[in-house]
């Protein structure tokens, strides 16, 4: 088994932290556009999707990490 210097560890978790910030950023990005529109329904699932994709990551994160809350 290799093991990964911290240098790479640190270079994945920044990569993952970019993906992460880009998809939040477009469902901000979504929802103002939506909102401009007043399309109601879709702005509300966008928003859902978002709630949504959070939580996933918080879970993930408090999974990874030990992290309690």
């Amino acid at each position: 088994m290799t093991r990964q210097s911290p240098t790479m560890r640190y270079d994945v978790i920044r990569d993952d932290l970019s993906i992460i910030r880009n998809i939040y950023d477009s469902f901000e990005a979504l929802e103002e556009t939506l909102g401009a529109l007043k399309l109601e329904e879709p702005l509300f699932m966008t928003y859902a999707a978002k709630k949504s994709f959070a939580r996933i990551i918080m879970k993930s994160a408090r999974k990874t990490h030990g992290l309690k809350n």
